[in-house]
């Protein structure tokens, strides 16, 4: 008796306290749809709600932005579940090694990773007050963490434009200002990275930051809240094809059931709505596939809006789509997926825990060869993802070799990695490991090949057995030579970008240091090209000289070898020609139309935050108003419009800079303004031309397949290097290239360094076969000598999303090393 009474007041006090709830309108003081609402704001109503209700709520910070704004994480669940939180987590992650008794669904709703995709923080404030209010029943057995912006310095640019440009009151005009965001749009982040494509990655603070909580919970359910065109109606799961080959049965059949959930609200309200389309589950640094490949059910939904569509805007069928509209269709989605892994919270658990068991993959381990420095950058990322590696103990592995893309042999180094599938996050070993990931449908929605071996330039055999390994982590043994001075000089090797960082702490600290341009060899030992020499005497001036090398060579655990003379026993003394000053280059970087803001944001970020590098970000708006003398180095990122941007007069002054002694960095689109009888020297590649005159008839259906013939889908391509050219220092004579496009430039005259020969297949992802005829015998990476300067071409982007890393040397040596 006194138990039920006091069960009985307990739900009266809950029943109570959310009635005493503020919603988001209330607490904001304006009705939830008719204004934008900052982050800190939103903020302020989480933290309210915790404050509010602490035994359904909890809030955690899990990180800051680079604008240092919070990451917030909010855990809503029954009382009871609050009480027993990590008792719940610890439960629900015994499922991914053994027997468990996990019983709570746990549901992971993600929103605004796109800034300007803005609906869905406003969505986020009132699904959370449903939740404690109308809707708490669902969480009797479920555990719901509700991340309200992945993306606040995206959205608060977009918030902080539309507030400066909006009309009064809001103009639902679709040409108006207000719907036309500018060069800098609020979908990306502080680096102008799309964040939803770096789940797998890692590149930025926000997902480093987001990925240790997702890994302490591996949530059951994972939505990702997006909104698309404008004119676009609502899309929910299914996904469309393709979907990658590991996601189980149960995965894909699940979707089904909260997509026939989704239907029976939209369809009672009439709302429009598609699933199976365009949104597929294959390229793993997506918000959907990311969870997936860690078990869960990954979904993304889509609104039409972005940021087209303002607080209201006019569609091209003439209706009227508001804020309020937007947010009441995400409300009822991310209420409806609650509700149905609510209902399946035995199953979905039950599931999981299959996820994690039975797994039989061709390959069983990946064992990985090659420099320390790239070895010890793939283990950071392993680390991140909670993903065990050992060293390999030093037998002969047998299997699929991809250097040959056929069945060898590798004999371990010392340091050589072993990855194996045979642990808890096996499937995503394969999904990030395996050489060319099986394609269902060629219609994609973006790249079709990512694997890492590829990506970070090792020697890699795939394994069809497990390969014995022994320890969990790598040690980079550098034996650190005594730096007190004394030393005639102080040579290293120069092969990745721990290299290219260290040159970089040097230079600023106002360092002198050399580059030899021919192999060498001393009483210490062997050379390669590009080995930096940083001598006594041409620091002889600098007090700081020995404190700023010795702290530098620690910070990147340098292995420096101290000789007593510049006379070499084989090569060039350190007094020739071929030993080169590394120059302290003044670098520019240009941004605004026509660039990327994308891929000008990977530019930025690398020297930024990878090389740490000071660079000058130059406008587009002005232009015309630089002196582009005081610059050594100008960088024009890949983009759209470069042909209208060089006018004549500007063409010719660009190349006047260059012929005086600059060094002008062209990459991916910006090629195209500067090329033509007009520009330097480099031609773009001329295509045969149908002669017959015969066009065939095609049926409307199968066009746009018909299409897919002429692209290239992020497929990776082997290619040669000539290793004697300076923008080619510490490579071999092979690169595996990442081509996003069919771009087709001829060979220079004297300077092709890195290029397509006549195979053109793929080693990984799709390439369509017109596509494959265009480019085969064509440029990749070159350098044309100008006058005085040096134009660098890339035609493929080395820093492609970041994650690309066996291409940032070729963009470090192309600052340091091309001169």
């Amino acid at each position: 008796m006194r138990l039920s009474l006091l069960s009985a007041f307990a739900l009266f006090i809950t029943i109570s306290n959310a009635q005493d709830l503020q919603s988001p309108s209330e607490f904001l003081g304006y009705e939830l749809g008719t204004q934008f609402t900052r982050h800190s704001q939103v903020v302020d109503y989480y933290e309210y709600l915790a404050k509010s209700a602490p035994d359904r709520v909890k809030l955690q910070e899990y990180g800051r932005t680079n604008e240092r704004r919070p990451l917030l994480l909010a855990y809503v669940s029954s009382p009871d579940n609050i009480r027993n939180l990590e008792s719940i987590r610890l439960e629900h992650l015994k499922s991914t090694t053994g027997a468990s008794s996990a019983s709570k669904a746990i549901v992971w709703l993600s929103y605004n990773v796109h800034g300007n995709e803005s609906v869905s923080t406003e969505a986020s404030m009132q699904t959370i007050y449903e939740l404690l209010t109308h809707k708490s029943e669902y969480l009797d057995n479920t555990v719901v963490l509700i991340d309200p912006c992945i993306n606040p310095d995206g959205r608060d640019r977009y918030v902080n434009w539309y507030n400066q440009f909006k009309n009064a009151p809001n103009n639902l005009d679709p040409n108006s200002k207000e719907h036309h965001e500018g060069w800098v749009s609020g979908r990306s982040n502080h680096y102008m990275f799309d964040l939803n494509r770096d789940w797998a990655w890692l590149t930025q603070v926000e997902s480093q930051q987001r990925i240790k909580v997702f890994n302490q919970w591996l949530p059951l359910v994972h939505v990702d809240f997006h909104e698309q065109g404008v004119n676009n109606p609502y899309y929910f799961a299914p996904a469309a094809e393709p979907f990658h080959e590991v996601i189980t049965p149960f995965q894909r059949q699940f979707q089904v059931t909260i997509g026939k959930n989704h239907a029976k609200y939209f369809d009672a309200h009439g709302w429009f709505y598609f699933t199976k389309e365009v949104f597929d589950l294959f390229y793993p640094s997506y918000g959907d596939t990311y969870p997936t490949y860690n078990g869960g059910i990954g979904m993304t939904y889509e609104q039409g809006g972005s940021g087209r569509a303002g607080l209201g805007v006019i569609t091209e069928v003439g209706d009227t789509l508001t804020l309020k509209d937007r947010i009441a269709h995400h409300l009822t989605t991310g209420l409806s997926t609650v509700e149905i892994a609510a209902m399946h919270a035995l199953k979905l658990n039950e599931e999981f825990s299959k996820f994690y068991k039975n797994r039989n993959f061709k390959y069983k381990s990946y064992v990985l060869s090659g420099d320390t420095d790239k070895i010890n950058a793939l283990t950071k990322l392993l680390d991140q993802h909670q993903i065990v590696y050992g060293t390999a103990n030093g037998d002969p592995v047998k299997g699929y070799a991809y250097d040959t893309g056929k069945m060898g042999t590798l004999r371990p180094a010392k340091n050589s990695l072993v990855v194996s599938t045979n642990q808890v996050k096996g499937t995503l070993v394969k999904v990030l490991f395996e050489p060319n990931a099986k394609l269902s449908d060629s219609l994609t929605y973006d790249i079709t090949a990512w694997s890492l071996p590829y990506a970070y330039g090792l020697k890699t055999i795939a394994s069809e057995t497990v390969v014995g390994s022994t320890g969990s982590s790598l040690k980079n043994d550098v034996a650190m030579a005594t730096i007190d001075g004394s030393a005639y000089a102080y040579i290293t090797d120069w092969n990745s970008m721990e290299d290219a960082r260290f040159l970089a702490d040097l230079i600023k600290g106002n360092v002198r240091v050399r580059f030899a341009q021919k192999p060498f060899k001393t009483a210490e030992g062997s050379f390669n090209r590009g080995s930096l020499i940083i001598t006594k005497s041409d620091n002889k001036n600098n007090k700081e000289y020995i404190t700023v090398l010795r702290e530098a060579a620690r910070k990147h655990q340098k292995n420096l070898v101290a000789t007593t003379t510049g006379l070499v026993e084989n090569g060039k003394d350190f007094g020739s020609r071929y030993v080169d000053m590394v120059k302290d280059v003044k670098i520019a970087l240009l941004s605004g139309s026509p660039t990327s803001s994308l891929q000008f944001g990977e530019i930025w970020n690398f020297f930024e935050q990878q090389l740490q590098y000071p660079v000058t970000v130059l406008d587009s708006e002005y232009w015309d108003d630089v002196d582009l003398s005081e610059y050594d180095v100008l960088v024009l990122p890949g983009g759209y419009g470069y042909q209208r941007f060089f006018k004549e007069d500007q063409l010719k002054a660009l190349k006047d800079w260059v012929r005086n002694g600059g060094k002008l960095i062209a990459m991916g689109g910006a090629i195209k303004g500067i090329d033509g009888e007009k520009g330097f020297g480099i031609k773009a590649r001329k295509q045969d031309k149908d002669t017959t005159g015969i066009k065939k008839v095609q049926n409307f259906e199968v066009s746009q397949r018909e299409a897919i013939k002429d692209e290239i889908t992020g497929a990776i391509f082997k290619v040669a290097v000539d290793p004697t050219h300076p923008l080619a220092y510490g490579y071999d004579s092979t690169y595996y290239t990442l081509k996003l496009g069919d771009d087709a430039y001829e060979y220079l005259e004297g300077g092709t360094v890195v290029f397509l020969e006549n195979d053109t297949k793929p080693v990984a992802g799709f390439a369509g076969s017109e596509a494959r005829k265009k480019i085969g015998n064509t440029l990749i990476f070159g350098v044309e000598r100008f006058g005085d300067g040096q134009v660098v071409y890339m035609v493929d982007n080395p820093l492609f999303r970041g994650f690309w890393e066996n291409g940032k040397l070729f963009f470090a040596n192309a600052l340091f090393m091309v001169d």
